[in-house]
């Protein structure tokens, strides 16, 4: 499988948002999330780095 954890950096910690993550779609104001389950996020984030043989998402906030 090819799917990735999604985290959000908060204060210098990683914080998991999402599990199994199949798509991200940009949004005008951030980003869409969706696993594989079809559960749905949207945050005001942006994509800090992907590390995807390590099954990683890792996003920061956008303020």
């Amino acid at each position: 499988m090819c799917e990735a954890n999604a985290y959000l950096l908060k204060g210098g910690k990683e914080e998991l948002v999402l599990e199994s993550v199949d798509r991200i779609v940009p949004q005008e104001d951030g980003l869409l999330l969706e696993d594989i389950f079809g559960k749905k996020k949207i945050l005001r984030a942006r994509i800090k780095e992907m590390a995807l043989v390590d099954h990683k998402i890792l996003l920061e906030e956008i303020k």
